[in-house]
């Protein structure tokens, strides 16, 4: 779902196919099942230790620490020996509510001080091991649990990069970048922090809630119903709160993305903000959207902040009711669900009451997380799900040098059902010849070009090279052979030498330099500051737009392609530059087929034959002079674009 601008309101983002994603997720674990059964089994230990240790604390009032006290009172008041006293024995016999709690330890009414001591002891260090073994555990669910995850991403993410490389050219003039990178990037990283954390901590948090409920319920049925009279509220609260914590944080995304989109048309129109004068009144803007940004935050931390305190205040409350109704009952006497009361049963209930609130919140935060995350699987997996368009043929034909002989054979192309962008078209280039293509915006110049090297497929008819189907060739084998300079010609942020040798990464460093000097761009390349080794900005920033195009050309000089696709190079150069490419071109042209988009009157002259395009029909054919001669379409676009051109050459 898409908010404001088209940021990705990741708050809103809910699954649809749970089962089949988590189904389909699953499989990437499979080879690290043995770990997942290792993080189970630490989960189910971490979550044992957590429901025992109460118990424990409990079994050290019961069995040591009560009959002490009681001892020492008894001796206090009467001056003697507590051991000897009459009614010792009753007080830790089976009968008393302590002694029927001592499963931890078999005592006797007569055991002396040092013995208790003694067993109080041996008991404190196993609660203290207990506590160490759990965060222990912990640590190696995370680390396990991190490795696994860790590697089931880096695979998704590899599966999904070989994907986009597959999918044709078709799906990404319908899909914007963003959301693209969107999929590898942010559903990814949310996936990442669900497996990572979130799901551990909401697994280990309903196991620890069921199981301390199970053992407050066996213990003592009637006193753990009353313990937990709170949490119905507890849960409410967290859901509440927590619910309108998400609608504040989806308002603050909203926000922020006003925010972003604000502050990246500043600095875009830089030179428009201050060529109109218009600074004051694009600092109001952003000072408003700042201010609405602050406050869907305040808001937003306002409920966050609410609800651990008043979760807290819940929990005093639980254990108010777990010491005053567990006191009463113990100091009358009585008892809770036919079974009395001892002190440590009050205690180990408080120890449980007190681990409700934090698994509560955990789940209730976490889950919308891991909706969150499974909802971006989904995103990714219907990116995976994604067909190309252009797919190989069952056995393609891998073909050998080419000659370079292209037809196109009533070719019809739509990009939307019952739109056709080309129409029947039938065109030959014979090996060597240079072919122009020309015609108004929309006319089908692009897509001609795009389908040599198959970017897309036809509707109907054929494209062949050399006589054989290009649906029929192997793709790599076919666009090997087809080098491409487009007029503004995408360059990595990498070396220069890495830049022309793209085509062909095994050439040696004299082949692209080489390459570069055909190509005129040798005097450039060495004026830099590191020359063939200059690591270039992003799409070649700091070189001027005819400085890329050289290098555009020399990368495809050095591909060395039998048939070349230039979609005029020299359409918003100076005159120094266009002379400069055009003399390359001559070199790179010559033995080549080629098919260029004209701008440019000199390269139509040069032309073998012109099209000229018209509603996807080639309303004409034939040399610049012939077509002149004619004065049909052709000789129109000339009189209104090219006539200029020349009038101008000649001036000059």
């Amino acid at each position: 779902m898409m908010g404001p601008r088209g940021i990705l309101d990741r708050e809103t983002l809910k699954p649809k196919r749970v089962g089949a994603t988590l189904g389909r997720l699953s499989r990437y674990f499979a080879p690290y099942g043995l770990v997942l059964l290792l993080v189970a089994g630490l989960i189910i230990a971490g979550t044992w230790a957590q429901v025992i240790s109460p118990e424990l604390i409990g079994q050290a009032t019961d069995c040591y620490v009560a009959p002490a006290v009681a001892r020492n009172a008894l001796s206090n008041a009467s001056g003697a020996d507590g051991a000897a006293i009459p009614g010792m024995a009753e007080l830790m016999g089976g009968d008393s509510a302590s002694q029927s709690n001592c499963w931890w330890d078999s005592l006797t009414p007569d055991a002396s001080s040092a013995e208790l001591v003694s067993g109080l002891a041996r008991l404190v260090l196993v609660i203290v091991g207990l506590y160490v073994a759990t965060s222990i555990v912990t640590g190696l669910q995370f680390f396990l649990m991190t490795w696994a995850g860790s590697h089931v991403l880096r695979n998704m993410r590899e599966e999904v990069f070989r994907h986009i490389h597959r999918l044709s050219l078709g799906y990404y003039s319908k899909n914007e970048t963003g959301d693209i990178m969107s999929r590898i990037t942010n559903d990814m990283e949310t996936l990442q922090q669900a497996m990572n954390f979130a799901l551990l901590q909401v697994l280990g948090g309903v196991l620890l809630i069921v199981w301390i409920i199970y053992k407050m319920l066996t213990l003592n049925l009637a006193y753990a119903l009353i313990s937990m009279l709170v949490v119905p509220l507890m849960i409410w609260a967290t859901l509440w709160f927590s619910d309108q914590a998400r609608k504040a944080f989806r308002k603050t995304r909203e926000e922020i993305g006003n925010v972003n989109a604000n502050l990246q048309e500043s600095i875009s129109g830089v030179r428009e903000v201050q060529a109109f004068a218009r600074e004051e009144a694009n600092i109001e803007n952003f000072r408003v959207s700042n201010a609405a940004n602050r406050d869907a935050n305040i808001r937003a931390v306002a409920f966050t902040a609410a609800l651990a305190p008043t979760l807290e205040a819940l929990g005093y409350v639980a254990i108010a009711i777990v010491v005053g109704v567990g006191g009463i009952a113990l100091l009358r006497g009585q008892t809770l669900g036919g079974n009395l009361v001892s002190l440590g049963l009050i205690v180990t209930f408080l120890g449980y009451v007190q681990r409700f609130n934090q698994p509560i919140q955990q789940v209730s935060v976490l889950w919308a997380n891991i909706q969150s995350a499974i909802a971006g699987a989904e995103r990714i997996f219907g990116l995976l799900d994604e067909e190309p368009d252009i797919i190989e043929a069952p056995k393609p034909v891998a073909i050998g040098q080419i000659q370079g002989r292209v037809e196109f054979k009533d070719v019809t192309l739509e990009y939307n059902a019952g739109e056709p962008v080309l129409r029947g078209v039938n065109l030959t280039a014979e090996p060597g010849q240079t072919v122009a293509i020309v015609g108004p915006t929309g006319a089908g110049k692009t897509t001609i070009i795009n389908l040599i090297p198959r970017f897309y497929d036809t509707k109907s008819g054929s494209v062949l090279i050399d006589g054989v189907n290009v649906r029929d060739m192997k793709l790599d084998s076919l666009r090997s052979q087809v080098g491409i300079v487009l007029q503004d010609s995408f360059l990595f942020s990498d070396t220069v030498m890495n830049n022309i040798r793209f085509g062909r990464p095994e050439a040696s460093e004299e082949e692209v330099k080489a390459a570069a000097r055909l190509a005129h761009a040798e005097e450039f390349i060495l004026s830099l500051s590191e020359g063939y080794q200059t690591i270039l900005g992003e799409r070649g920033s700091g070189l001027s737009q005819g400085q890329r195009q050289l290098l555009a050309i020399a990368r495809a000089a050095l591909a060395n392609p039998r048939i070349l696709i230039l979609d005029e190079a020299t359409s918003s150069v100076d005159t120094r530059t266009e002379r400069q490419i055009q003399a390359a071109l001559e070199v790179l042209l010559k033995g080549r087929t080629s098919f260029v988009i004209a701008h440019r009157l000199s390269t139509i002259r040069n032309a073998d034959q012109v099209l000229m395009l018209q509603d996807g029909l080639i309303a004409e054919r034939g040399t610049h002079t012939e077509l002149i001669e004619r004065r049909g379409a052709y000789y129109d676009l000339y009189m209104s674009q090219f006539q200029r051109e020349e009038e101008t050459s000649v001036a000059v």
